[in-house]
């Protein structure tokens, strides 16, 4: 199995915890709390572990937070290659009130990088990768990077042959899908920036999916539709693959979950679309967990095969009208 390289540019902290009741102008007590590593590459990693896979870790750090991040790494026996910075990795903060079930969720912005360190990481990353490989960058960036960054990954996945699988959001994702990936993985709402559009219906999904692989250099776009499933487009293939229904108890780390089953899956040769099914199998399994935690492979296994004994396969989308 080729290695998977994952590459997270703003990890962090995250910190969960529960409280029965939100009001304001008030000292709520919580309870105790959960520290878990964090940020896109990160999960992605985490859960390939979870899974049974290796992969290695790329990721920044700097100061307390950022040797507690390695620490929890190390406790979880992920392989990871740390490109030291000055800031310290952010922390991040999930409370679910108890008393409605409902979860509020407060990301930060992370350290500032300088330009050195962000240049650092890209020569990092270019000793590491090698022909076939898999590589995920996953996440926001830092404050103070380019947002061309990803597309500066993009130019050493072409020139060492390396299949670049992106994940991550506004501008960033723009420059890195111009300057070509190998699979992308957004959802409606990002797909409807990235075509210039405000919006995007069921109805007229497919032919926009199609009109984006015409004119963007990507080979597989997988369109997340969350507790719907998603949908697998390329120039030859349009299948829609349905999620199985559960009961969610926090969307932290689906799409992380998602995107780690997916690289998972080509690792091991599988096809696009049982690699899009396990993917979702993953993404849906993270929903079943609290809090911060991603998915489990024992819930992975029981809705993959629900997925592949429920699923009926098509090359043209169907719409019940």
């Amino acid at each position: 199995m080729n290695k998977i390289i994952t590459l997270t540019v703003n990890p962090a902290i995250d910190k969960s915890t529960t409280v029965a009741g939100i009001k304001p102008s008030s000292k709520l007590r919580c309870t105790d709390p959960i520290y878990e590593p964090g940020g896109g590459g990160i999960n992605v990693s985490w859960v390939i572990k979870e899974l049974g896979g290796t992969s290695i870790c790329m990721h920044m750090a700097g100061g307390p937070t950022g040797t507690h991040l390695q620490n929890q790494l190390v406790e979880l026996g992920i392989l990871q290659q740390v490109i030291p910075i000055s800031g310290w990795v952010r922390e991040n903060l999930a409370v679910t009130d108890t008393k409605n079930n409902e979860q509020y969720r407060f990301g930060m912005p992370g350290p500032i990088v300088n330009e050195n360190e962000w240049k650092n990481t890209l020569r990092q990353l270019e000793s590491v990768v090698s022909e076939n490989d898999f590589l995920v960058a996953s996440g926001s960036l830092s404050p103070g990077m380019p947002v061309d960054f990803f597309a500066q990954v993009s130019k050493i996945a072409k020139k060492n042959k390396v299949k670049y699988i992106l994940d991550t959001s506004g501008e960033a994702l723009l420059h890195g899908t111009k300057a070509g990936v190998y699979l992308l993985k957004p959802n409606l709402r990002e797909l409807a920036k990235l075509c210039g559009m405000e919006t995007i219906s069921f109805m007229e999904l497919e032919t926009v999916a199609k009109e984006f692989l015409n004119y963007n250099p990507c080979e597989v776009l997988v369109i997340s539709l969350g507790p719907q499933g998603a949908m697998l487009v390329t120039k030859n293939i349009v299948e829609y693959i349905t999620a199985p229904i559960v009961f969610q108890k926090s969307t932290i780390g689906a799409g992380d979950s998602m995107v780690a089953g997916m690289v998972f899956a080509l690792a091991k040769e599988k096809s696009l679309s049982n690699m899009v099914k396990y993917g979702v199998a993953c993404g849906t399994a993270a929903t079943m967990t609290e809090g911060t935690q991603l998915c489990k492979k024992k819930d992975v296994d029981q809705l993959n095969k629900w997925i592949l004994d429920n699923s009926e396969t098509s090359k043209k989308l169907k719409i019940n009208t």
